[in-house]
């Protein structure tokens, strides 16, 4: 497969933004004996004579469809230079990028338009009808709206000869690859220049993207290095013309003022041409890619458990995120069945980072009909707090940020994150999801699954005595000072400190204390967590149910008792009547009300609403079907 830079850095609405990785080429390296051998055979020998410029041909390519390379058309339209503009037909119309009338302005000006997918996807990790249809759809969209279509350029430049055919027979007459032509940064004895006519068509040599490390020399030295070499084909691809030096993929519009300008002056052997004037060619028929089969029942995920690899990265799945962050991607063998994803962050400022079933014409994300409802999970690891971010495809493949769920708990063995969408907005077609990150920490996600709620087949009933409460005796450490599953909560004017003990448990060996102070109003409580996920007990409307908990208290105490809503909103719900101080461990026990409609979940704790200490251990909660005696 061939690799190397090209990327965008795709911008969403301001509450998100899926963010890809940048594929790089391994740069040649030149061992400090054969440089001082090269440096002593210099002093023997003389300069080169002069000689005239050889014939060389410059194209200015543009990726991905960014607003701001509308500074480099306004520059080259004043000189009379023209470009060819490699858009990404899914982004058209959307923040940052090209409207679709200033793409018409670019063409109209005589700037060539090729294709570059619908949604730029690394092709080569795509199944073949997926690609196929990024490529070949994408040329569909662009000639659709008027365009003259026979250039692409390869997404990451990541090809192999079954991405080549598939450009070839969609009709394109040639794409470009990168770093294959010689530059400061890499690739060190590759030639100058691509010959014309190009050896591949489908995957013409090109120097690496224009990055912030480019310098003006470093943009003429481009172009002289073949005036006095052999000559030949230089594309030169850009990125973002902006002033942001910090966007590794940016220059700023002065330099590629300069730039042009230099180039304007060149000697006649010297011309600026766009791809499609050096390959030449007929404009091809169109060919459609093949349909989306319609969504199937079961689990809407591909590849869920990210056991396929292609390319040595989970099929179907990308990197997404957004903001000032260093994450780390990978996969790792400890999965809750098998492998799993895993993403470190690091250096956080704000933003996220997230594995996404893949941002495509869906051959990988999962299928939605607008106007119904889904049952997300995935099952997670996490050093810190995580939630489901939100994706919708709509139109001709445009991913649009959609919702984001109640955070999960952190945890330290594998719990399950559930929780059920809004209705799909209307005109949308598919939906992408993943856990994320958003604070220093290491997130490890597994088995990830999407039902439409109106097929989704009810959870089996727990069965008839079971305690529903997990983590039930405090055993199981979590993030900081909890068990894992619980949380703290109160409310009003007071000062509470929790622990928990390591002596002193009514079974086991942890229990957990409150001490309450400077009590004005209000209470504090341990709770199971009030999340969406595996930790809250779950529960079924209309039924009632038994609450327990072992304690030890020097003032009253009560059981306070929340349930989880059909929007997933947690509220308040009952509290029991009040429990006598106790120098010994005693049972609270406590008979619920019937459960109200649409409730899923319910989560209890005896509270302090005064000064005191109290020691709770050992919680259940049951059916009252089949609930032991006490």
């Amino acid at each position: 497969m061939k690799t190397t830079g090209c990327g965008p850095v795709e911008e969403l609405p301001p509450r998100e933004g899926a963010r890809r990785g940048l594929l790089r080429r391994a740069k040649s390296l030149v061992t400090v004996g054969a440089a001082l051998a090269l440096a002593v055979a210099g002093l023997a020998m003389s300069p080169p004579a002069a000689h005239a410029a050889a014939p060389t041909v410059v194209s200015l390519t543009f990726d991905d469809g960014h607003a701001d390379q509308l500074a480099a058309a306004q520059t080259m339209n004043s000189l009379g230079l023209k470009g060819t503009f490699f858009v990404t037909s899914g982004v058209v119309n959307t923040p940052n990028y090209f409207t679709l009338a200033q793409v018409q302005a670019l063409a109209a000006a005589g700037h060539e338009i090729g294709g570059h997918t619908v949604t730029h996807p690394d092709l080569t990790t795509l199944p073949s009808d997926e690609a196929t249809r990024q490529v070949c759809n994408d040329r569909v969209n662009l000639s659709n709206w008027g365009f003259r279509v026979t250039s692409f350029a390869h997404p990451f430049a990541a090809a192999n000869a079954s991405t080549e055919a598939i450009v070839r027979n969609c009709g394109y007459n040639s794409a470009r690859g990168l770093g294959d032509i010689r530059t400061r940064f890499s690739c060190g004895t590759c030639a100058v220049g691509e010959s014309m006519p190009p050896a591949d068509p489908y995957y013409t040599a090109a120097p690496d993207q224009v990055e912030n490390t480019w310098t003006l020399a470093d943009l003429q030295r481009s172009v002289t290095q073949a005036e006095n070499g052999a000559g030949g084909w230089v594309q030169l691809t850009f990125h973002h013309i902006a002033n942001n030096p910090s966007d590794s993929i940016t220059i700023s519009p002065t330099l590629f003022n300069q730039f042009a300008n230099w180039l304007k002056t060149r000697p006649a052997t010297t011309t600026v041409k766009t791809v499609d004037q050096v390959i030449g060619g007929t404009v091809k028929p169109l060919v459609s890619g093949p349909a989306v089969p319609p969504p199937g029942t079961g689990n809407l995920v591909k590849n869920p458990g990210f056991e396929t690899l292609t390319n040595g990265a989970p099929q179907c799945w990308q990197q997404g995120g957004y903001g000032t962050n260093t994450p780390t991607f990978s996969t790792v063998n400890q999965g809750r069945t098998g492998r799993a994803a895993q993403v470190v962050m690091r250096s956080y400022a704000n933003g996220d980072a997230k594995w996404l079933p893949s941002l495509d014409l869906g051959g990988c994300s999962p299928a939605g009909t607008a106007g119904h409802s889904y049952n997300l999970g995935m099952w997670y690891k996490s050093t810190v707090p995580t939630q489901f971010a939100l994706y919708y495809r709509s139109g001709i493949g445009s991913w649009t940020y959609w919702t984001s769920s109640p955070w999960f708990a952190a945890a330290t063995t594998f719990q399950k994150a559930s929780w059920t969408t809004p209705a799909l907005p209307a005109g949308a077609s598919g939906i992408s999801f993943g856990l994320n990150i958003f604070s220093n920490g290491t997130l490890v996600t597994d088995d990830a699954e999407m039902f439409d709620a109106a097929a989704t087949p009810p959870p089996p009933p727990p069965a008839a005595g079971a305690n529903l409460v997990q983590n039930a005796g405090l055993e199981t450490a979590g993030t900081g000072t909890l068990p894992q599953c619980w949380q703290t909560a109160g409310f009003g004017t007071n000062t509470p400190t929790y622990a928990t003990l390591a002596t002193g448990a009514h079974s086991g060996t942890k229990a957990v204390r409150l001490v309450m102070s400077n009590y004005s109003n209000g209470d504090s409580k341990l709770l199971p967590s009030l999340d969406a996920g595996s930790c809250a007990p779950p529960a079924i409307a209309g039924k009632t149910y038994s609450l327990r908990a072992w304690y030890t208290s020097t003032a009253t105490t009560q059981f306070a008792v929340y349930y989880r809503n059909s929007a997933g909103t947690w509220v308040y719900w009952t509290s029991s009547p009040w429990l006598a101080p106790a120098a010994t461990y005693t049972q609270a026990s406590f008979t619920t009300p019937a459960l109200p409609a649409g409730a899923t979940a319910i989560s209890f704790g005896l509270n302090l609403f005064s000064n005191g200490t109290l020691i709770t251990d050992d919680y259940a909660m049951y059916d009252t079907v089949g609930a032991p005696a006490l």
